[in-house]
């Protein structure tokens, strides 16, 4: 498991769990054959949006990906993202909307996953009789 983000967004001690960090984008994605890239949760940022980096846009350069760096990658990496995405933020609409873009069976399986949970968990919850 490998975790590439700014500095500013990694947990302090993630490398003492045994995963890898890195902070050069083009390298984790040269790594992986999956890339799940995460969003930019803006309303835990700060008043402006952003606290933890400069800006949205240097953000994106860095950290965005777009169609010219996934083909840069040179090889089929499958591109997942739990949603909402800030569509030129995290990832462009080309690299989302691409043919190795799994991002809306994600988002669907997701909404499933959880009403299952919810419904397995509040199976366990007594009812009192009416």
């Amino acid at each position: 498991v490998m975790l590439c983000g700014p500095t500013t967004l990694m947990p302090k001690h993630i490398a003492s769990l045994g995963v890898k960090v890195e902070h050069d984008l083009d390298k984790a994605l040269r790594w992986c054959d999956v890339a799940n890239m995460l969003r930019i949760q803006m309303e835990r940022q700060g008043g402006d949006g952003i606290g933890n980096f400069p800006s949205l846009r240097e953000y994106a350069m860095l950290y965005g990906l777009d169609l010219d760096r996934y083909t840069r990658i040179g090889k089929d990496v499958v591109i997942m993202h739990p949603g909402p995405i800030n569509r030129g933020v995290e990832v462009t609409s080309q690299v989302a909307d691409h043919a190795n873009s799994i991002i809306l069976e994600q988002v669907e399986n997701g909404v499933a996953i959880r009403m299952a949970v919810l419904y397995l968990l509040s199976a366990r919850i007594p009812r009192s009789p009416v």
